[in-house]
């Protein structure tokens, strides 16, 4: 999502740069962009129009800083407001002082909002609560049921019983106070189309259950049709935040960037993919900066250290400074990273990479032959790779389906990022006495990301750089189409 925005954008800027300072016909040419790149998002024109005329304001009416030049003049501004469009500031959860904390679930049929549901009550779960899930939804088939076998895979429990909907809703907070479960996430039904009858359905459960949270569930595919399903809803329900379902479509980002300025509410939570996990609390400003194409470095430590074993990271890290670094450690840092999702989405939060490596499609299966190689290989040979001679490599090559050549790059390559990170490890200990010392938490110049010993790998080389033909990643298996 925000492709084509983040490339129009980008490329506004870049034509700006080199210039000492912004004309009023700058300006104007700047804004006519801007507005098409929004439009052909499927932003509400009406919104579209505000925003403009703020950056506008902006850009011609205040005092901007003199150190900066036009292309970061404008990186600031619309930094700002694509922020502010997005909700401007993170909602913050707090919780009921007499638990449970009941969230009411609304939106349309098809929008996701069972999934979100469950996603939900998996993301209270980690935050140490102990969430209860109520099928309300009690019109489209299977729909509970489809509740409950979610439940059972992010082990929540589900209540539900046939009848009416407002009683369910009534009798399963009940059943958390009986449980002592403290909070409550009841998904209603939705329709193809508001209605009167659904309006009225979700408006009885809400009173029955006096929510400390309604969230409105939106598909972020909608675009600017979701403007209005959102203005309907909050006129029944006042709705306290919005969550995004399939924000990883081929959508253009309408509905994102148009729900909060319409009804006044901001983007809550966000669903990145199908798995369960694929869910994360929705952060305006660092939406703004991929936009922008600056990257996320806070959300990509976020995903690093949920991934990472903190004994496992901490194990490698020591390794890494006595020189002991063997192909099983990288195997096992290799399939830790992979934990954080599809590689893709791991470059586009990468700050300072260049476009065409952060849109190129990355494929997650071209890491299996480098698995494939290393798991071909003897526990000896993984400890000490310089023993790999030519009939070893011939055999390793047979074992695992790809060719001399291959095994040939894998371990050299292994051996000069041994070195290298050997040395990376020396340098983060000044005044070192014997082997005690410990560089944990990241070394200098390798990204340094918590967990990761070493930082965050370099995954352009491993993966063979976009192009992937014969580049420098580990025998340069094709990572890009």
């Amino acid at each position: 999502m925000f492709d084509s925005l983040s490339s129009r954008l980008e490329g506004i800027v870049k034509r700006l740069r080199g210039k000492g300072r912004l004309t009023p016909d700058d300006v104007d040419e700047v804004l006519k962009e801007i507005r098409t790149a929004l439009l052909e998002a499927d932003v509400n024109v009406g919104v579209v129009r505000n925003v403009v005329a703020r950056i506008r304001d902006q850009a011609v009416g205040a005092e901007l800083s003199k150190a900066l030049d036009p292309a970061q003049q404008v990186v600031k501004i619309v930094n700002h407001e694509l922020t502010e469009m997005l909700g401007g500031q993170t909602l913050k959860l707090t919780y009921a002082g007499r638990p449970p904390t009941v969230v009411l679930m609304a939106g349309l049929q098809g929008s996701g909002k069972t999934t979100a549901s469950a996603k939900l009550a998996r993301w209270f779960k980690r935050q140490g609560r102990q969430p209860l899930l109520v099928g309300a939804d009690l019109q489209r088939p299977a729909a509970v049921e489809q509740l409950r076998t979610l439940g059972r895979q992010i082990d929540v429990p589900v209540f539900s019983e046939p009848g009416d909907p407002v009683r369910t809703a009534r009798r399963g907070l009940d059943e958390a106070r009986r449980l002592g479960r403290d909070v409550l996430i009841v998904d209603t039904a939705g329709r193809l189309a508001i209605d009167a009858e659904l309006m009225e359905q979700v408006r009885q459960i809400s009173e029955a259950t006096q929510p400390h949270y309604t969230f409105l569930v939106v598909d972020a595919m909608t675009g600017q049709d979701a403007v209005g399903v959102a203005e309907a809803f909050h006129h029944t329900l006042a709705i306290d935040g919005v969550i995004l379902s399939k924000l990883d479509g081929d959508a253009r980002g309408g509905a994102a960037l148009s729900v909060k300025e319409v009804i006044g509410r901001p983007i809550a939570f966000a669903s990145t993919g199908e798995k369960l996990g694929d869910f994360e609390q929705f952060h305006p400003d660092r939406m703004a900066g991929r936009i922008l194409g600056m990257g996320d470095m806070l959300t990509l430590i976020e995903q690093a250290e949920q991934a990472f074993e903190k004994e496992s990271a901490e194990k490698a890290a020591e390794a890494l400074l006595q020189g002991e670094f063997t192909l099983d450690d990288f195997l096992a840092q290799m399939q830790q990273i992979k934990k954080m999702g599809p590689l893709g989405g791991l470059l586009k939060l990468m700050p300072g990479l260049p476009k065409e490596m952060k849109q190129a499609q990355i494929d997650d299966d071209a890491l299996k032959p480098v698995e494939a190689i290393i798991h071909s290989m003897t526990p000896l040979e993984r400890r000490k790779p310089e023993l790999i001679n030519g009939s070893r490599r011939t055999r390793i090559a047979n074992g695992s389906g790809t060719t001399v050549g291959d095994v040939n790059r894998l371990v050299k390559q292994f051996q000069d990022m041994q070195k290298m990170m050997k040395r990376m490890g020396m340098s983060a200990m000044p005044g070192k006495k014997g082997k005690k010392g410990k560089g944990r938490g990241g070394f200098p110049g390798m990204g340094g990301l918590g967990g990761f010993p070493g930082g965050m790998p370099d995954l352009s080389e491993l993966m063979g750089g976009p192009g992937g033909a014969g580049g420098p990643g580990f025998g340069g298996f094709p990572p890009a189409r």
